[in-house]
């Protein structure tokens, strides 16, 4: 499980520091791919895998699903970690997320996101947080 936010910088090359805590579950290759919001979402193999078979079960004779496959899985690419810890992420994947140089990683339980950090901010005030709390009884979630 991810959890955690963790502040990097991408070089001009587009090459991103993997936060030290999440390498060791990672390994040295795993998934990155479009996210919501404009973040990236990263997926370490055996999730990937999990999230590629239910992808794989969406009716293609639907267009919401066939443009989900297709957002998630042309979006996707396989990365793998260098000597210093740090991938490197296609242009195509910087341009969506608009990813310039502050970088924020946050730990989200499957997975990880990936944030161009004045978006983050942006969308992480959680000052909704309360009202969204009364409502977590329709998600299943009751603490």
């Amino acid at each position: 499980m991810f959890m955690g936010e963790y502040n990097h910088t991408i070089d001009t090359k587009g090459r991103l520091i993997i936060p030290s805590k999440y390498r060791d579950t990672l390994g040295d290759e795993f998934v990155v791919t479009k996210g919501f919001d404009g973040c990236l979402f990263l997926f370490d193999n055996l999730e990937w895998k999990t999230f590629e078979e239910r992808l794989k079960l969406l009716p293609t004779s639907t267009q919401d699903a066939r443009k989900l496959v297709r957002f998630f899985l042309a979006g996707a690419t396989v990365v793998e970690v260098d000597k210093q810890g740090r991938i490197l992420l296609p242009q195509v994947l910087r341009d969506y997320s608009l990813l310039e140089k502050d970088v924020v990683f946050a730990g989200v339980g499957n997975k990880i996101e990936i944030w161009n950090k004045e978006r983050y901010e942006q969308v992480s005030t959680f000052d909704d947080v309360n009202e969204i709390s009364e409502r977590m009884s329709e998600y299943g979630l009751i603490i």
